[in-house]
């Protein structure tokens, strides 16, 4: 403590050598910039570099970088105040004009621009005060040339004036008569004075003044005296103060005791100006106001140091006792001048005195003449100067002076300072980037350790209400982290209440994702340090609102920290077995009830989501509520956890063992876990026992409300058995999960129903047992487990004759992840050698699900050569299954022996004799091929797709069944607009897709004339595009449609061909093109 006040002047010293200037806006800077040309010895030029640098040898080129930026600072502050100048003369009312003013109240003088800019400043400070927040919005834009946040953008060294209710109550204590007075410094017209003052007999104006000024000049005189008697005095006075001192720490050091309170009493009250600081000041001002104001600090201080001092020495240990007791005083002895053996009259001093160039009238002047020498002046005087610092310091570098502030902020006896600095802090940067932001709250947090609760909440959290609506997002996402990092730090009552609803109002208010996004991480921190029982239906709540945020970033943050940190506290209230998880399944189950003409899947996610990030926290709760548990001791050898036992958690507040607290407590718990569950069971269980008897039952209920077209509902509840099975561990999912569904699904022959099939099998409950239970453990049983059931589900929904959209779905779900492609085609090679020509048909319909997904060697060594078996099958049906899935491989293989093989199969079926009759094959074979006609291959879809596509209309043109002919037709109508999309040469156009269009148009004719207008439409578009071969040939591979007609008509086009249920005539305007 003896040394931190030279400590830190040194630093203060070196951060004035070195910092920039950035704001023109204070005078001082342009008396800085003159000084700098004259050489002044306030300049850069002058400064001993190697005295006042840390290094001593700062180069060359870095100190002409310094001067050149100074320089060409104070020319733009020259230019700014020039402009300021300018406008000032050119508003300035003429002086006729004020004499009329003032001569007639009624007309008021126009307000000047100066007295604009205060007005507005105070008026928008006033609207912002009493919550008139859109008010003071428009108000700002409709005054877009002013900063409403820096009084300094309204003139240049403008003291601030009270706010405006101040002013309105102290109006009328201040009614003076506006002739009565005249500004000492102002030059004043002898007309504009009213005599309402006598006049002295018939002296002249100008007599009567001499005598006022002779009689004021002869007062100076008697009080400077005055003052150099008193200022003798004084210093006696100290010389003795400082003896007395000197004795009294020597006595205490020798016997190592503190002085006594009554000794402190006689320094601090008798000179607090100059035994606090060495007052180098000389003008008439000290006898004044200087004495006046330090006498008040000295009075402050008596009581601050006294109670401080002894406080710390009482706390301390006796060696820290003797280090204090053993320091002096003060910085400084008591320094005494040799006085001249002079006989001058003190006036004659003064006057002689007078010709010393010291500003000591101005603020900075007063600072620099009282030079602090305790640690309490230099928190007041970095109080007085840190305001004045800031504005003048360069925005990249203003993090530097956090430490200051700070320290200030922490330390300063004045709760008006303090605030005046924190306020400061918390502006200290327009918009703080990231890393600025984390060193304010490791600043925040740092000051709310030193100050206490107490504090932290009258003169931080004031500061982050503030900024709660700032303009800026940086400025709230500091007020949302702040939150956050100073929950440990601040009351319960505050935490509970105040902090909460802050938190909830920036959530539901605020348009930022990235402050919504550290809302709820602060959320998070609170759920961790909140023990009111009351607010946990409002946390609910606020976990609701943020499941549900439109943005991905609120929502991941969420589950990272909001819903573990709210889950650890519903854990210990006992609510995440009877309300939380139960809650939200009921809000499933809602939507499933009301979703059944759409569901609203969005939520569906949410909810579902949110149960899954509490899977770790049942867990956890599973075993610490486990009968075993006060057995889990930490000795011995502790098993090793596999690194693959749990799914990765997406946040370490979703690890089990940190939930647990160790990883070597939890693996001590596992070990018991899987023993209880394999040799005892679950006898006196009760939350285990909840799970398996309530929870699981109602999920699998779930499971079979959904509809299992939904692929993501399917996928989304897959995802959530197999982290439950995951977390639950083996034991538990052979034992007690498999069990329920397999009790649900019956899968024997007994319960086959040749009409309707086994209800359940059709359900989502078949996918989701297969790709959320059993594909959690991939060893060899678990493998056969799945393939077996599998092959019985498809068996089963076979013969049945049962809708094969569950059986499509697990195929879809598991075929998305490679390594159950050969346990996919193993099942289907299962349904190939099938005695029922059922399952064979359904094995050939399958293979179209898997081969888009497979890769091309499995294709040719599996799936190619089962899809040939299959197109022999005795049965037509088993035959005209395999279509779909050899057109998908046309579409998505390239190897071209291939597509060989797969073209020739198709080709038997379109030319074979036997088949000329098939209605169903050829229905299959035009459906496949507009399918997969516009991806396939080019020379595929020009050689084999269209050619075919053209015979298949010629023959149509002869079926005699109108019923037959119509399906063909509408079949072919679609393959047709499909290709039309494609790049068609005009040898094909000519040769075989118009002919192919004009049979088609015939059949139509016939049987549906509003597919053969739109049919016509095609093909006189067709027509002129061949004759116009200048347009065609830049367009290259432009498909043709979309060179008939605009995106707009093609869209059209397709929904009408889609509903076909408008007249004629208006189907006949489709491909006209937009005027």
């Amino acid at each position: 403590m003896c040394t931190g006040s030279s400590l830190l002047s040194r630093y203060v010293s070196w951060h004035f050598t070195s910092m920039n200037y950035e704001n023109p806006k204070p005078i001082s800077l342009l008396l800085y910039a003159l000084s700098y040309r004259a050489g002044s010895i306030s300049t850069l030029d002058s400064l001993d570099f190697a005295r006042y640098s840390d290094d001593g040898n700062r180069e060359t080129d870095e100190r002409v970088a310094v001067l050149e930026f100074e320089l060409r600072k104070a020319k733009e502050t020259i230019q700014a105040l020039r402009a300021n100048l300018t406008q000032a003369a050119e508003n300035e009312v003429p002086l006729q004009e004020r004499k009329n003013y003032k001569s007639s109240p009624e007309i008021q003088e126009p307000i000047r621009p100066l007295e604009k800019r205060a007005l507005n400043f105070l008026v928008n400070e006033f609207l912002l005060k009493n919550s008139y927040k859109l008010t003071s919005i428009t108000f700002s834009d409709e005054n877009h040339d002013q900063d409403f946040e820096l009084w300094d953008d309204v003139g240049l060294n403008i003291p601030k004036p009270p706010d405006l209710l101040q002013l309105y109550r102290d109006f009328g204590n201040h009614h003076v008569a506006a002739k009565d007075v005249v500004d000492a410094s102002v030059g004043v017209e002898d007309d504009e004075l009213e005599a309402d003052t006598p006049i002295l007999g018939t002296v002249p104006v100008f007599e009567t003044q001499c005598l006022i000024v002779q009689k004021l000049e002869d007062q100076i005189s008697v009080l400077n005296s005055e003052k150099w008697s008193l200022m003798e005095q004084i210093q006696r006075l100290e010389s003795e103060i400082d003896l007395l001192k000197n004795e009294n720490f020597t006595v205490s050091t020798v016997y190592g005791v503190a002085p006594h309170p009554s000794l402190k009493q006689v320094p601090l009250t008798v000179s607090e100006d100059n035994g606090r600081y060495l007052d180098i000041k000389s003008s008439e001002n000290d006898s004044k106001h200087g004495n006046i104001e330090e006498t008040s600090l000295a009075l402050s201080a008596e009581v601050d140091s006294r109670t401080s001092k002894d406080d710390m020495l009482n706390s301390v240990p006796s060696k820290e006792t003797e280090k204090l007791s053993s320091c002096p005083p003060s910085s400084k002895a008591a320094v005494h001048f040799d006085k001249p053996n002079r006989k001058l009259s003190p006036a004659f001093h003064q006057a002689l005195l007078s010709f010393c160039r010291m500003s000591a009238d101005s603020r900075l002047g007063s600072e620099v003449s009282r030079i602090a020498d305790s640690e309490k002046s230099v928190m007041l005087m970095l109080g007085r100067c840190l305001p004045h610092i800031v504005p003048n310091v360069l925005l990249a570098k203003r993090e530097e002076l956090i430490p200051l502030i700070l320290c200030t902020a922490c330390l300063h006896p004045e709760p008006k300072e303090r605030d005046q600095l924190l306020h400061i802090l918390f502006n200290l940067i327009k918009r703080p980037d990231d890393e600025q932001r984390q060193m304010i709250l490791t600043g925040c947090v740092a000051f709310a350790r030193h100050v206490g609760p107490t504090r932290v909440e009258a003169e931080l959290l004031p500061q982050c209400w503030e900024q709660i609506n700032h303009k800026y997002p940086e400025r709230r996402l500091l007020v949302a982290e702040s939150c956050g990092a100073l929950a440990p730090y601040l009351p319960k009552e505050i935490r509970s209440s105040l902090v909460l609803s802050m938190l909830q109002q920036m959530l539901t208010e605020d348009k930022a994702d990235l402050v919504r996004e550290a809302v709820i991480k602060s959320l998070g921190i609170i759920m961790g340090y909140i023990d009111d029982p009351d607010k946990y239906q409002q946390g609910f709540e606020l976990l609701l609102s943020a499941l549900g945020d439109p943005s991905e970033r609120v929502v991941s943050a969420t589950h990272q920290v909001f819903l573990p940190a709210y889950a650890a506290w519903t854990t210990e209230l006992g609510n995440l077995q009877f309300h939380l998880i139960p809650t939200l399944l009921n809000k499933i189950e809602k939507l499933l009830r009301e979703g059944e003409h759409g569901l609203d899947e969005h939520k569906l996610h949410m909810y579902l989501s949110a149960l899954q990030s509490l899977i770790p926290s049942l867990f956890a709760l599973v075993l610490q509520n486990a009968p075993f548990t006060s057995k889990a001791k930490l000795q011995g050898e502790i098993p090793q956890i596999e690194v693959t036992r749990f799914p990765r958690p997406v946040s370490p507040l979703q690890d089990v063992a940190v939930i647990i607290g160790s990883r070597e407590q939890l693996a001590v718990l596992l070990q018991l876990y899987d023993h209880q569950l394999e040799h005892e069971g679950t006898t006196g269980w009760e939350t285990l026992l909840w799970v398996v008897n309530q929870l699981l039952p109602q999920l699998i209920e779930i499971v079979g409300k959904i509809n299992v077209a939904s692929t993501a509902c399917v996928h989304e509840f897959s995802r959530f058995f197999w982290r439950l099975c995951r977390t639950f561990g083996k034991i538990f999912t052979n034992t007690k999960v498999k069990p329920q569904f397999q009790e649900i699904l019956r899968l024997s022959e007994e319960n086959i129903d040749s009409t309707a099939g086994n209800g359940v099998l059709t359900k989502a409950t078949v996918p989701i047992y297969a790709t959320g239970v059993l594909t959690c453990y991939i060893q060899e049983e678990d493998r056969k487990l799945l393939v077996g059931f599998l092959e019985d589900v498809m068996t089963m929904l076979s013969l049945s004759h049962a809708p094969l959209d569950s059986l499509k779905a697990s195929f879809v779900e598991l075929g998305a992840n490679p390594a159950y492609h050969e346990l996919l085609l193993t099942v289907l090679w299962y349904g190939v050698v099938h005695t029922s020509a059922l399952v064979r048909c359904t094995a050939a319909r399958m293979f179209e699900l898997l081969v888009k997904g497979v890769h091309e060697t499995l294709v040719a060594q599996r799936v190619v050569p089962a899809l040939i078996t299959l197109s022999s099958d005795p049965e037509i049906s088993v035959r005209i299954a395999t279509i779909p899935a050899f057109g998908t491989i046309m579409e998505t293989v390239t190897q071209r022996e291939l597509l060989e093989r797969v073209k020739m199969q198709l080709a038997s079926f379109l030319e074979d004799p036997q088949y000329q009759d098939q209605h169903s094959l050829h229905t299959e074979i035009i459906k496949t091929f507009g399918r997969v006609g516009p991806n396939a291959e080019p020379r595929f879809r020009d050689e084999f797709v269209i050619p075919h596509l053209h015979k298949l209309a010629l023959v149509n043109n002869q079926q005699s069944v109108d019923s037959k002919r119509l399906d063909i037709a509408t079949h072919l109508f679609e393959s047709y607009s499909a290709l039309s999309c494609c790049f068609i040469s005009e040898d094909l156009m000519v040769n075989h897709f118009l002919p192919g269009l004009k049979c088609l148009r015939t059949d139509m004719e016939h049987l549906s004339p509003e597919h053969e207008v739109i049919l016509s439409s095609m093909i006189k578009e067709c027509e002129q595009k061949v004759e116009n071969k200048t347009v065609q040939e830049p367009q290259g591979s432009m498909s043709i449609a979309a060179s008939l007609v605009s995106e707009d008509t093609k869209t059209k086009f397709l929904n009408k061909m889609g509903q076909l249920t408008t007249s004629g005539a208006m189907l006949a305007n489709v491909f006209q093109r937009k005027k």
